[in-house]
């Protein structure tokens, strides 16, 4: 056994004697931190109860409790006349000086030691923190959501003592009060004739898409998705294994005669729509389309996963009902949200599809996410029970349309001579098409240097595209007005 070896301990234990860890807690894992890092290697000899108490500034009782707790956990043993010896065989090495620093011990790897595969198809650029306005892609105002209402209702679930039955493990599929209120809501405002045996709740549309995806795709499967398509889905399918094939999007929407022609060539197992306001030009998909589309799959047999973001929002006239409505042989997987009706950080979602695929994308749930959150869904049912939900849309589609208008206006005011665009009959979102000698990743950078963050992911560009989808909801008319007085400027200096 080794002398015991000089260790500054005052600089490898750091102590909190405001925090609510106990003072001997703290020394005994900042020890067996040290112990595990090689830093106090086997055998070394700790010091005396009383010389440790005095270089920390304790009480020796507490030196004592600390080396206690390490004897009990095995990290030390004592040898009778002689002391307190690091028990720990899984080094030998000797100590490094250098490493007698508690930033250290205090510190977590930057990187794995191991290799693993990363996914590019996974990056996504995030948001510019200098930035104090951003476009989206079509996000609501959170500040305009309802969540007065929707606190007090969470709060008298929590406070009700028959809720504790949400607290446990329950139904895979969702809370059923909240899937029995959704299926009325669904079957007034969007003709789905369903029961809550046809749906399942999620944590929102991207989680609906993986788990469908995750439970009808096998690897080599074809999936066809329009071209241009919505990025996050496109790389779901990838993830599953899928072989992409993109068909064109014209002013009715994606391009059913591709469609037919592709299922003559080879077996499509699956085509992705957005069709209400496609993902990323706004266009809807026309009636006829939507019944030959129909008509193909189930000549073909391919499902249809209909992603309906956005469909509450549509400002001229009555919305198109989903494919989902009319769809007498079941093809169709139907995926929506509430997370632009109320606010993207609530996360509620829902996959309607037949009884038989529900309780099988249940079961595959299971391993991902045992359940949804159960308290949540129940002050949802209820919030769709009294109608609260239906007012808010009645008083925010006014606020978007409002908002629309006012947008629409500033770029035909300030942009029209680089870009072309269509006033949005509804969504959050407006689809504009750009000169093509414009260098849309030039204008980016330009508006970050005057607070605008412009995502990558919203700017279209190649050798036939040049466009931007931005997102108006969460932007008041002021501040869609300085936004667009900076992307102007931001032009003006790309040229």
């Amino acid at each position: 056994m080794s002398s015991p070896v000089k260790i500054p301990f005052k600089s490898l234990i750091i102590l909190n004697k405001q925090g609510s860890t106990p003072v001997y807690l703290q020394i005994a894992r900042q020890l067996i931190n040290a112990i595990q890092r090689g830093v106090l290697i086997t055998d070394t000899q700790l010091p005396g109860s009383r010389s440790l108490s005095e270089e920390l500034g304790v009480h020796r009782k507490t030196i004592i409790s600390a080396y206690d707790e390490l004897y009990t956990q095995g990290w030390t043993h004592v040898v009778p006349n002689k002391g307190t010896f690091i028990r720990n065989r899984l080094n030998s090495d000797l100590p490094d000086p250098i490493k007698y620093d508690h930033d250290y011990l205090a510190s977590y790897p930057k990187k794995t030691g191991f290799l693993f595969k990363q996914h590019i198809l996974l990056d996504r650029p995030s948001s510019n923190p200098n930035c104090h306005l951003a476009f989206s892609d079509g996000l609501p105002d959170t500040r305009i959501a309802p969540l007065d209402r929707l606190a007090k209702i969470y709060g008298g679930v929590l406070r009700r003592k028959t809720s504790v039955r949400h607290l446990r493990y329950s139904h895979l599929e969702g809370n059923e009060y909240y899937r029995d209120s959704l299926s009325f809501y669904l079957n007034n405002s969007r003709g789905l004739p369903i029961k809550k045996e046809n749906i399942l709740t999620t944590r929102g549309i991207h989680m609906g898409i993986y788990l469908t995806s995750s439970v009808l795709i096998s690897a080599g499967d074809c999936v066809v998705v329009g071209n241009l398509s919505y990025y996050i889905a496109n790389m779901i399918f990838q993830q599953a294994g899928a072989k992409l094939e993109a068909v064109p999007v014209d002013y009715q929407g994606i391009s059913v005669t591709a469609i037919r022609e592709l299922c003559e060539k080879r077996k499509i197992r699956m085509v992705y729509i957005t069709p209400h306001h496609h993902y990323p030009t706004t266009v809807t998909l026309s009636a006829e389309r939507r019944i030959e589309l129909l008509n193909l799959a189930s000549k073909y047999g391919f499902i249809i996963l209909e992603d309906d973001y956005d469909y509450d929002f549509h400002y001229t006239g009555s919305p198109v009902l989903p494919l989902a409505s009319a769809d007498g042989h079941g093809m169709v997987v139907y995926v929506g949200s509430f997370c632009k009706t109320l606010a993207p950080g609530l996360r509620t979602g829902y996959i309607i599809a037949p009884q038989n695929l529900i309780e099988e994308i249940g079961r595959f749930r299971r391993i991902v996410d045992r359940q949804s959150d159960m308290l949540m869904e129940q002050a949802l049912g209820e919030l769709l029970t009294e109608g609260e939900i239906h007012r808010h849309l009645k008083k925010a589609i006014k606020v978007y349309e409002q908002r629309a208008t006012h947008f629409s206006i500033l770029l035909k005011d300030n942009l029209s001579e680089y870009a072309s665009f269509k006033a949005p009959p509804g969504g959050l979102a407006l689809w504009s098409l750009w000169n093509k000698e414009l260098n849309l990743m030039r204008i980016s950078r330009n508006c970050a240097k005057y607070g605008l963050h412009l995502p990558q992911t919203l700017l279209y560009q190649n050798e036939l595209t040049t466009a931007m989808r931005l997102g108006f909801g969460d932007l008041t008319t002021v501040e869609l007005t300085e936004a667009i007085h900076i992307l102007k400027q931001s032009v003006e200096e790309s040229l």
